[in-house]
């Protein structure tokens, strides 16, 4: 098994000026100490969402659907049917959730259109990894033929259920890029240069992601529409995605370090580059010094969840034991840390407990895949992805407020206040 030690997740400071600029303030809510749970979590799924939390969960659900079709084409092309088949379960339980939201959002009538057209272009993925896995470029040719009219058969859904409000040449674009994306990942993977399969992997997310709440923007009326321009929501949109994305590129690499895999390093990268995006939205919301703070405690919690894959690789219940108990103290800083960053809108407890939770579901995931329990491992994963969206939600509302807290009174009025000129400099 490849060593870990002095392997460090190294990160450059760069500037997310996206999340800067959507914090204008004003209307988001007083101090207020809040507790993270994940039966707080599930209660908050459970109560009634307005239009604009079920958009940010079509963003969630979409990015999903990119890395879930892209792992079950990966173990299509590597021969592992086994992990391909489970992987394809959870894509089929992420299909069937956004099945229902597309109905909450848009009715009966458009959420049954929706389902077999979105299930037909799953299939063509298959049929193009198969094609990848036996070499055959006749299969291949004919699954992207058969993808290019389920891209356009969806464009024109999309187009038809906005009422006009999407245009067709948008809406062939968006879905071109999706799958091209997908086919691309696929051919470096098969191809073994993972660095491309990876940083493809990375954009594929990114761009599904996104297309959610271009989407939702345009199908929901114009009035439900623009609530998803405001402050609160754009930041809750963007620390969503970059969260959720955590979760599923730390599973990527936990993944390759138990098996030993040559995508190993790639991974890792990809993880990297995920990091340097948090760390840089910390620069922009509380400042470098802060970045920086926050910066060593995520690498360190990267770290330790890839040194309990590989004590776990090499049976190694005594590192095992204290990648734990790295990993527990990582959790206290780091709920201490966010506990000031956000000026104790959050409580350290809750947050631990919260931190907590998702790297024990981390920490399953890793058990189950390195026995080869990969239902388990995938549903785990699942969870744990559902998990990180609501503490994106919670972290999102809570810094809202404390940035917001910071900025002179009447500083919408004058061009985001004290921070119109950060704004403008970058």
């Amino acid at each position: 098994m490849r060593q870990m030690h002095g392997y460090r997740w190294q990160l450059f400071p760069v500037l997310c000026f996206g999340l800067l600029a959507v914090l204008p303030a004003g209307s988001l809510s007083a101090p207020q100490v809040r507790s993270l749970t994940v039966a707080g979590a599930a209660a908050a799924q459970a109560a009634p969402a307005s239009p604009a939390e079920m958009a940010l969960r079509l963003q969630a659900l979409l990015g999903q659907h990119s890395v879930l079709a892209a792992d079950f084409m990966r173990g299509r092309i590597r021969g592992d049917e086994d992990f391909a088949q489970a992987a394809d379960a959870a894509l089929g339980k992420n299909t069937d959730a956004m099945g229902r939201l597309m109905g909450d959002l848009f009715g009966a009538e458009t959420a049954k259109e929706f389902a077999p057209k979105w299930a037909e272009h799953i299939v063509e993925l298959f049929t193009y990894a198969r094609g990848l896995a036996d070499q055959d470029s006749a299969v291949r040719a004919e699954a992207r033929e058969e993808l290019i009219e389920y891209e356009e058969d969806l464009a024109e859904f999309f187009v038809d259920a906005s009422h006009g409000r999407l245009t067709k040449a948008a809406a062939n674009s968006a879905m071109q890029t999706h799958v091209d994306h997908l086919l691309a990942q696929a051919d470096a993977y098969a191809a073994k240069n993972y660095a491309a399969a990876d940083r493809i992997y990375r954009e594929s997310y990114q761009h599904t992601y996104d297309l959610g709440g271009a989407v939702a923007g345009a199908l929901l009326p114009p009035k439900q529409a623009a609530a998803l321009q405001a402050p609160k929501w754009r930041l809750r949109s963007q620390l969503g995605k970059l969260l959720a994305e955590h979760v599923v590129l730390v599973e990527n690499v936990t993944r390759a370090a138990v098996r030993n895999t040559p995508d190993f390093a790639a991974a890792g990268q990809a993880v990297n580059g995920n990091t340097r995006d948090l760390a840089a939205a910390m620069d922009s919301l509380f400042g470098a010094a802060a970045a920086k703070d926050f910066q060593a405690l995520w690498a360190d919690h990267v770290e330790q969840l890839v040194a309990y894959a590989s004590a776990t690789a090499a049976k190694d219940a005594t590192r095992q034991e204290q990648a734990r108990t790295k990993l527990g103290e990582i959790e206290n800083r780091t709920a201490t840390f966010l506990e000031s960053a956000t000026g104790k809108r959050l409580g350290s407890s809750g947050l631990a407990s919260a931190l907590r939770s998702h790297d024990e579901m981390m920490l399953r995931h890793t058990d189950a895949f390195a026995t080869r329990d990969y239902g388990t491992a995938h549903e785990v994963a699942y969870q744990t992805y559902e998990h990180m969206y609501e503490l994106a939600r919670q972290l999102a509302d809570a810094i809202g407020a404390t940035v917001a807290a910071r900025l002179p009174v009447g500083g919408v009025q004058t061009g985001y206040g004290g921070l119109a000129e950060t704004v403008e400099r970058h």
